[in-house]
């Protein structure tokens, strides 16, 4: 496994330290569960989908959390009727538990099954304030007040 050293990055940037966190984090994270498999999309500048598939679960039995940058979606399945006997089991009931770490301001903004996929749709709404904004820059004299003509001038024209 590789080692990075992120010291460098820390000397020429500011307030980046949660994602210079999160990538430290990631080596030393166990292995992402593989089930259920999923896909992430981005379909425009600030529109995210996560597909899911969850054949299998109904509505109630998928719940979706959001907790600030957290989006967690679990599935546990009701029990089972104990008079069915499989032959054969090839559709998976077994419980899941999925994270995704979200950027900042990055919300969900829906969520539907159909088909067995839970289709979760985010959107990221940067506020007004946070938003880039053009700071105008004043010369040193625009500040100053101007100096006063000389009263006798003003009282000759009136």
């Amino acid at each position: 496994m590789r080692t990075f050293d992120l010291s460098p990055l820390y000397r020429s940037t500011v307030g980046f330290d949660r994602l210079f966190d999160m990538i430290d984090q990631t080596a030393r994270v166990e292995p992402l569960p593989n089930w259920p498999p999923y896909n992430v999309e981005k379909s425009g500048d600030d529109h995210y989908r996560i597909t899911m598939a969850v054949a299998g679960f109904g509505p109630d039995e998928i719940e979706i959390t959001q907790k600030e940058n957290l989006l967690l979606v679990s599935g546990q399945k009701h029990a089972e009727q104990e008079n069915v006997q499989f032959l054969h089991r090839g559709i998976a009931t077994r419980a899941f538990k999925q994270t995704f770490s979200l950027a900042d301001y990055v919300n969900v903004t829906g969520a539907h099954l159909e088909n067995g996929l839970l289709i979760v749709d985010l959107v990221r709404e940067v506020p007004e304030e946070m938003k880039p904004r053009r700071i105008p820059i004043t010369n040193s004299t625009s500040g100053q007040k101007v100096i006063e003509h000389d009263k006798s001038e003003q009282n000759k024209a009136a």
